[in-house]
């Protein structure tokens, strides 16, 4: 198959210590996406969560691939698999991973419409070789992450909305890796320092952009330098704006490998890099997927996969 907001920020100077390498300072703005399309309302709820005859939008397209996959940063669950739409993509406890089969048919598969293999390619940040397909007791075939079938919701009606999760204790949906969908547990107060993640999720206004191991919006601040490696963010600057801590290459998820590298800042802090820019998360988002640091001061931005500047409002 072809799985194929705003008060200017004082700042002092950051001293970089870092051994000689060859950083871009080519930064152009990076586009934004375009809202994915609402869908028509779904009918009313049964045993499975919708009507026996469901035929809402999920309804009505159980044959429909999923095309071109997505990270969301859902508040309550934390990185969630999106279709190319924003829909939701769910996994049911009753069927199986190893060997792979689906065990959602009839009426259940009115309510959970499968998601067709053929045309899905791995979200930014997702392994690509967890994707695979089942065939379906009436000969079609199904798309699988990790193993597991996948589905859409009826009485999901737009993007973003999970209303099934949690269905009939039987119903979670699907994190990037497969598993169900969980949001990680914020850090304890001390431990900014500790080893994190870094991944990929999309915003309807942002488009692709880099999030933390809790779904966290990442940003660069524009006075600081790729070359030489300089933060300019220190002091009340930094208690705002938290420098995002080292993470290991392997928990960079979709990140832009080359010139990943930490600064050592005077302060004794080590901060993460993408691409040499410094990067760091914003106290005034309170949950997973905010951007309420975009634009702020005219300074603080979003940051692309490749280390780039969204400058989409």
């Amino acid at each position: 198959m072809g799985i194929k907001r705003g008060t200017s920020l004082a700042a002092i100077a950051v001293a970089v210590t870092l051994t000689a390498t060859a950083c871009g300072g080519d930064d152009k703005a990076a586009g934004s996406a375009a809202p994915a399309a609402a869908a028509a309302e779904a009918p009313a709820s049964d045993t499975y969560g919708a009507g026996p005859a469901a035929a809402g939008a999920a309804g009505a397209s159980g044959a429909k691939g999923a095309g071109q996959l997505a990270i969301s940063a859902d508040a309550q669950l934390g990185p969630v698999l999106t279709d190319s739409a924003g829909f939701t993509l769910y996994r049911f406890d009753k069927d199986t991973a190893k060997p792979p089969k689906s065990n959602c048919d009839g009426d259940c598969a009115k309510a959970w419409p499968a998601v067709a293999a053929g045309d899905a390619t791995a979200a930014a940040g997702m392994d690509a070789g967890l994707l695979g397909e089942v065939v379906r007791t009436d000969g079609s075939k199904q798309l699988t992450v990790a193993g597991w079938p996948v589905y859409r919701f009826a009485k999901d009606t737009k993007a973003g909305d999970t209303n099934g999760q949690g269905v009939g204790g039987t119903w979670f949906a699907a994190a990037p890796d497969g598993k169900k969908a969980a949001k990680q547990a914020a850090a304890p107060a001390g431990a900014g320092q500790a080893a994190g993640a870094l991944t990929v999720a999309k915003d309807p206004a942002l488009g692709e952009h880099v999030v933390d191991g809790n779904g966290m919006t990442v940003y660069r601040f524009k006075p600081d330098t790729a070359w030489p490696m300089v933060s300019q963010c220190e002091g009340d600057c930094v208690a705002k704006w938290p420098v995002v801590p080292p993470v290991d290459k392997a928990n960079a998820k979709g990140i832009v490998e080359k010139n990943f590298l930490v600064l050592d800042r005077p302060d004794g802090k080590k901060q993460q890099t993408v691409n040499c820019w410094p990067v760091y998360t914003f106290t005034g988002d309170k949950k997973a997927g905010d951007t309420n640091g975009q634009g702020v001061g005219g300074t603080w931005y979003a940051v692309a996969p490749d280390g780039k500047l969204i400058t989409a409002q």
